[in-house]
């Protein structure tokens, strides 16, 4: 059963649109990530969903009823935003309990409403404060209990950790996930942050200039994207030219710039229905460096030579020439990693590699 559902959604801002015909489906209990660059839609239509901004054609409905024009506080929303909009001169107690005033909430229910809200979010002992008295933490915390207080259908959530630390921000991602799990709301994030997305999301959508890229949970979209916008946001992606040389039921025939004849399985590319041009992923963490002389193993190896190294502590992130072109490799290290100059053995296995057509790409290096 799908809570929220999009159904050729457009939204125009004059002459330029900023949402193209989206449909969707979010199922109930979910947590969604609308996730991509600043000014790909993604604000657009949480906020469309939200009651903020009119759709300019299609329809949006919450559990099954239509509510294009349905106002923002009849839809039962919980809304978090990144800047929080706390009320300042009021106290956390009556911060959290505002949206229930509205609601003909008895006031004694109203008080046990707010107090479980607050020890869901850990802090009952804040009640009487004011927000300058905060962390920024703490802010978020108190508005997300004034968001789920008021029991709401769905949960939005508008880039609420990008104003935090990256120690903080971290942490807040995995609270956030721990209650919304806890509470069971459906709840629809929007982030441009990919780590974000692949820690908290049970379905991500990937949107670019207005459109829907992919949909899919992490470990689909992270692992085969659907086009090569999604493999070059979502982490760090190597993509070559290629020519498919044949399609089983199995596998895939692939001709790869600088690594030659391999085979995939064809699961990894579903959108290559045949012999063809086509462009091969393989993401940086998935090619491995030994040193030249290392054994051979099941990998496929061809030298490559470092030219950049970008030292991360426990890992490094390597630049490396592979004939006329520059791949980027991440991998774990000991104490040091290769020096520039060096000649390694750049290995990969056809397992852990992706491919798309070639229509709308272009060549690496």
């Amino acid at each position: 059963m799908s809570d929220v559902a999009l159904k050729d959604v457009v939204k125009r801002f004059g002459s330029f649109t900023a949402v193209h015909r989206m449909s969707l489906e979010i199922p109930e209990g979910s947590f969604v990530t609308l996730l991509g660059p600043s000014g790909c839609g993604k604000t657009t239509t949480l906020r469309m969903i939200a009651g903020l901004l009119d759709p300019t054609e299609g329809d949006i409905s919450i559990k099954g009823r239509r509510i294009n024009d349905v106002p923002i506080h009849r839809r039962n929303l919980g809304l978090v935003f990144q800047n929080y909009a706390l009320f300042p001169h009021k106290t956390v107690a009556d911060n959290v309990g505002f949206g229930l005033k509205y609601r003909s909430v008895a006031r004694a229910e109203a008080e046990k409403r707010v107090r479980q809200a607050l020890e869901l979010v850990q802090l009952p002992h804040l009640a009487h404060r004011y927000p300058s008295e905060l962390s920024g933490g703490q802010q978020q915390r108190i508005a997300l209990a004034r968001a789920v207080v008021i029991e709401p259908d769905v949960l939005l959530l508008d880039e609420p950790l990008s104003a935090l630390d990256a120690n903080l921000r971290e942490n807040m991602r995995v609270e956030l996930k721990n209650i919304q799990k806890r509470i069971g709301v459906t709840s629809i994030f929007v982030t441009h942050d990919q780590s974000e997305a692949l820690a908290m999301s049970d379905r991500i959508i990937v949107m670019s200039e207005g459109r829907v890229e992919q949909m899919g949970p992490p470990e689909e979209v992270y692992n085969t994207p659907a086009t090569e916008f999604v493999a070059r946001f979502l982490g760090a992606a190597n993509i070559l030219p290629a020519e498919a040389l044949g399609v089983s039921r199995e596998e895939i025939g692939l001709d790869v710039a600088g690594f030659g004849r391999l085979s995939i399985p064809r699961a990894k590319a579903p959108r290559l229905a045949g012999a063809g041009k086509a462009r091969f992923v393989i993401r940086a963490e998935r090619l491995q460096l030994l040193p030249e002389d290392a054994p051979g193993d099941d990998r496929i190896a061809v030298p490559a030579v470092v030219e950049a190294v970008d030292y991360q502590g426990q890992a490094a992130r390597y630049f490396l020439r592979l004939d006329e072109r520059q791949l980027q490799a991440v991998n774990m290290i000991d104490e040091h990693p290769f020096a520039e100059g060096t000649t390694v053995s750049l290995r990969l296995r056809p397992r852990d590699c992706a491919a798309l057509p070639a229509e709308g790409g272009r060549d690496d290096g």
